[in-house]
């Protein structure tokens, strides 16, 4: 009798440590699927996120370009000493603000990881409002003459 119950805690010992290191298994394979899908999923958001950083780099050159513009057409406003042509420039550079802000708004969206849709959005919303702080300069030029 002794033996019979010596061979049954051989047999459950050995069936617990057998499934004590197959669950053992099984964590570190659930732990390592789910630690890869979130490197791959980081992975992926930064290589979206790239374009986008490209597009913004794209308008903040575009918008060092046009302040140049504006700097220089004020000079060119503050020479002719024309209230109409001042409050004119300061319309259109209300635009050139408007233009930075949302340039600064979009490279905000893409740093708070915002998903890529509302990125495109306000890079596009970007793009806009610097055509128009464009299209205020020319306008502004043309009055100069």
């Amino acid at each position: 009798m002794k033996r019979s119950r010596l061979n049954l805690f051989k047999a459950t010992s050995m069936t617990i440590s057998i499934l004590g290191i197959i669950m053992i298994i099984v964590t570190i394979l659930v732990v390592g699927y789910i630690g890869f899908e979130i490197v791959s999923s980081s992975i992926s958001t930064h290589v979206s996120s790239g374009s986008a950083y490209d597009q913004i780099a794209n308008l903040n050159a575009d918008y060092s370009s046009l302040q140049a513009q504006y700097n220089t057409t004020q000079e060119t406003v503050d020479s002719r000493n024309n209230q109409n042509l001042t409050q004119e420039y300061d319309t259109a550079e209300i635009q050139l603000i408007q233009a930075q802000t949302d340039i600064n708004d979009a490279q905000s969206a893409i740093e708070s990881n915002q998903p890529p849709q509302e990125i495109q959005n306000r890079i596009t919303t970007a793009e806009q409002q610097l055509d128009t702080a464009k299209n205020s300069l020319n306008s502004l030029n043309a009055q100069l003459g």
